[in-house]
């Protein structure tokens, strides 16, 4: 059955084609077929019955009043700068400060050994870009993740975050591996005092042979995180076959870490370059795929019915811009980019959101009063009803006991008091799933809603699956137009790049407190202890 029409790539030669996708066994696929390459066909859902849930709640932004690409006809995703086919505001945007890293990951999207040349832009390019960001109307970015490479490896990091700090960024995000912040407690420390909220750290599993990347230095680096403060996202890179029968352990770990881990964000493998259909059937899973290996794996605790795709929070943000009047920040991603919850914790257990609140009967609700504001309904007495009814959409007997969600969402719906949504985060984990592209499930009706973006040294400002998945358009002309060849850099730094390189003593690693802790955790976890 033929689910709908779009645009996609040809994985050989990037020609523009038309694909359809359509339902077979259960799962979502997408077809298109190359005049020069043949017909090519890939799931782009691994289950129908959350794409159809997850349809139902799409909804576009405003994109941006003033586009960098001036093209009067412009095509997606040949000419993304952002133009003015675009749909959504920069929600969050990420700054590449090198392409060095102290890894050589085999599904990393880039690093400095393998493209030849070292990519850095300097502090007043980087300013640039900052400014870049703050100009965009009619809403304004204000979330940057600084990323890589590995940007724990620029010396003048904290002078980065400083910078970012002073352009009033209300979210300053780190993106690293964790080792440096695990070797140098100090660290952890000075990007916390900088202004970094949150970082992004990377964390594929429970165990060895799931988290070769930093399994062994990931524990230290909590344990830094924790005495300075600095609140932790999880991201696992799921892959199937290597590590998605870890995902209930990750969520798990997470919740014995409350206090410091915020989030976990898991990602589904994007398989980015060209490879073999049996290579792709291996490794390829989708966000319901994950969500069902979680919902197996905690026992039914967690379901497929507790997550919602991300543009329902534009549910929100429009009753909240029709409330004040004021354009709100909007989540306007392609319902199939990614999907979410909140799961709280209640003697031990997890309970999601949706166990105690009536989500989607609250969601309708907003709906209805946003359209009566848009009608001219007085703002003050739709303010009071929304008071008075918050109560019919919890249900008190089932939530955490310590949890005052109907004054919670008045505060944050009504008195615009983020200090709230700081209370809702600090007493949940917020479970997401973030699936990227890759040139076999290539939509570009999802690149024209994208709302994770780049920002280049050129000033274009590019969604994340056009500026990774199409390097040779984007991200490598870019940054090899702005690299140094690494025979250059090395003769300027006076020493070698594979010095980057992080030489592992696994011995040592495990001796240490943090690690013994991080051991007694999995086993006690795996045990049933809580």
């Amino acid at each position: 059955m033929e689910l709908g029409k779009t645009t996609s790539l040809c994985p050989e030669c990037l020609k523009l084609l038309p694909a359809t996708l359509h339902e077979r066994e259960g799962k979502v696929w997408m077809k298109k077929s190359c005049p020069e390459h043949g017909e090519f066909e890939e799931v782009y859902s691994g289950s129908s019955e959350w794409y159809r849930r997850a349809e139902r709640y799409a909804m576009d932004g405003r994109g941006v009043e003033n586009p960098q690409i001036q093209k009067e006809d412009p095509l997606c995703p040949k000419d993304c700068g952002l133009c003015r086919l675009h749909l959504s505001h920069t929600a969050l945007a990420n700054v590449v400060l090198t392409n060095r890293c102290d890894l050589a990951c085999w599904y990393c999207f880039f690093y400095a050994q393998r493209l030849g040349y070292v990519y850095e832009p300097t502090l007043s390019q980087i300013e640039e870009m900052f400014k870049i960001l703050r100009s965009e109307r009619p809403i304004a970015c204000n979330a940057v993740q600084l990323t890589g490479g590995e940007p724990c490896l620029r010396g003048d990091l904290i002078d980065i975050i400083k910078l970012a700090k002073s352009y009033d960024f209300d979210h300053i995000q780190l993106n690293t591996n964790g080792i440096r912040l695990a070797q140098d407690p100090e660290l952890a420390r000075k990007v916390r005092e900088a202004g970094v909220n949150t970082l992004y750290l990377s964390f594929d599993g429970v165990s060895e042979k799931t988290n070769p990347k930093n399994h062994w230095e990931f524990p230290l680096a909590l344990e830094n995180c924790r005495r300075a403060g600095l609140g932790i996202v999880l991201v696992p890179t799921v892959i199937r076959g290597m590590n998605d029968h870890e995902v209930g352990d990750i969520v798990r770990y997470a919740f014995r870490n409350l206090d410091i881990i915020r989030s976990v964000n898991f990602q589904p493998v994007s398989l980015v370059g060209r490879m073999p259909r049996d290579e792709r059937e291996k490794y390829r899973i989708t966000i319901p795929d994950v969500i069902k290996r979680l919902e197996e794996q905690t026992n039914g605790e967690i379901t497929l019915q507790d997550f919602f795709p991300v543009p329902t929070a534009l549910v929100i943000s429009r009753f909240v811009e029709e409330l004040t009047g004021k354009p709100s920040y909007d989540l306007s991603s392609h319902f199939a980019c990614g999907a979410a919850t909140y799961v709280f914790k209640e003697d031990g257990r997890m309970i999601p959101i949706t166990r105690f609140i009536d989500v989607e009967g609250f969601l309708e609700y907003l709906k209805e009063k946003t359209e009566e504001l848009r009608k001219g309904k007085s703002r003050t007495l739709v303010k009071l009803k929304l008071l008075a009814s918050l109560g019919k959409f919890i249900d008190s007997k089932k939530k955490p006991r310590d949890l005052k969600m109907g004054g919670l969402l008045y505060h944050l719906l009504v008195r615009r008091d983020y200090s709230a949504l700081g209370q809702f985060h600090m007493k949940s984990l917020f479970i997401g799933m973030m699936h990227f592209m890759d040139l076999y499930n290539y939509d570009v009706e999802r690149v024209k809603r994208c709302c994770i973006h780049y920002v280049m040294s050129d000033s274009r400002v590019v969604p994340f699956c056009a500026f990774n998945v199409i390097p040779e358009w984007y991200r490598d002309r870019d940054q090899e137009s702005q690299g140094i060849p690494i025979e250059e850099w090395e003769r300027r730094a006076g020493r070698k790049l594979r010095e980057d390189l992080y030489k592992r003593d696994v011995e040592g690693l495990k001796r240490t407190e943090a690690y013994r802790k991080f051991e007694r955790d999995v086993r006690e976890m795996r045990s049933g202890l809580q």
